[in-house]
């Protein structure tokens, strides 16, 4: 019998060419949905006679709701081993296997330097004066040799972020619950000795938590406003760590200078959500992860997962934490 197999938001439509599925032929029908699917209904009834589902990051959550609509599924593979969207316990006790893949730490790293750097050149709104044919320079960039670069998280990501700090000759600054002064100085950075007094020394700061119930929210009005006038925030992590309104009063009244966002609470981000429009805003949509390399790790861990586990040995199998 041949299994049906969805992959769930193919944005760009490469899911098939990004790895050699052809090892599945005969025996999975693959189809992918190209635009993510809000609406649980439709969800449901895409899904409806899939036994494999292949889901990108969390793009799309899988609660116990729609896991109970889903009564073929058998295998559910995520890209990367953490995928807060799924709930796992309602997984098991349907009979549902969840398996991950790798994930590099390298193109999320890149990316918080392509929005950190584009903020302090203020690079989006010169490339369009430039197109537009408007003033020939405008502003004045801000200098990172010599700034202070303040880390929330040190862990595989930040720690990347922390030695291109070095290279560029910033200071770094690091804080989370956990860290110590010897892993932040392993990592070229100072501990700070609280998230206040990070936030009130940085520069530039750059969040690099895994979302929990301690991290949820950790940053909010009164933090914000301990923030520099003149420090810029940027978040590749999770959007919830920041509290949504508490940042976008921020960006209006000027108690910072601006945001480099990559991620945000509903993606894609609704069309008339003021994060889309404020001047002092560099965004992107959710790129982290999306490169050529990573893409091929996705896919092609995603074919292994379900070979295996037609064979009867899953790989990679996420349990609850």
């Amino acid at each position: 019998m041949t299994l049906r197999c969805a992959v769930l938001d193919d944005y760009q439509g490469v899911a098939l060419t990004s790895a050699d599925w052809s090892a599945l032929d005969g025996r999975v029908e693959v189809r992918t949905l190209r635009e993510n699917v809000t609406d649980r209904d439709r969800l449901a009834s895409e899904l409806a006679d899939c036994e494999i589902v292949v889901a990108m990051r969390e793009r799309t959550p899988f609660d116990a709701d729609l896991l109970g609509r889903l009564p073929e599924l058998r295998l559910l593979v995520t890209t990367g081993m953490r995928n807060a969207s799924i709930d796992l316990t309602a997984a098991a006790a349907q009979g549902v296997t969840v398996c991950g893949t790798a994930s590099s730490a390298t193109p999320p790293a890149e990316l918080t330097w392509a929005l950190l750097l584009g903020l302090a050149r203020h690079l989006t709104v010169e490339s369009r004066a430039l197109r537009d044919n408007g003033p020939w320079q405008s502003t004045v960039g801000q200098d990172l040799a010599g700034r202070t670069l303040g880390l929330l998280g040190l862990g595989r990501l930040g720690s990347q972020v922390a030695r291109v700090a070095t290279a560029f000759g910033m200071d770094v600054l690091a804080w989370s619950q956990n860290l110590t002064a010897q892993r932040a100085a392993d990592a070229g950075a100072q501990l700070a000795s609280s998230k206040e007094d990070l936030l009130t020394r940085s520069d530039f700061v750059s969040i690099h938590l895994v979302l929990s119930d301690r991290t949820r929210g950790l940053l909010g009005a009164p933090e914000l406003r301990a923030m520099r006038p003149h420090a810029y925030l940027v978040n590749t992590s999770r959007a919830a760590i920041v509290d949504r309104d508490a940042l976008v009063h921020a960006l209006r009244e000027g108690w910072i200078a601006g945001a480099g966002l990559d991620v945000f609470e509903t993606e894609p981000l609704p069309a008339d959500d003021p994060l889309r429009t404020l001047p002092n805003v560099l965004a992107t949509p959710h790129l982290g992860y999306v490169t050529e390399r990573n893409y091929r790790t996705f896919y092609g861990e995603a074919v292994e997962d379900i070979t295996a586990f037609l064979t009867g040995e899953p790989v990679r199998v996420l349990t609850k934490t």
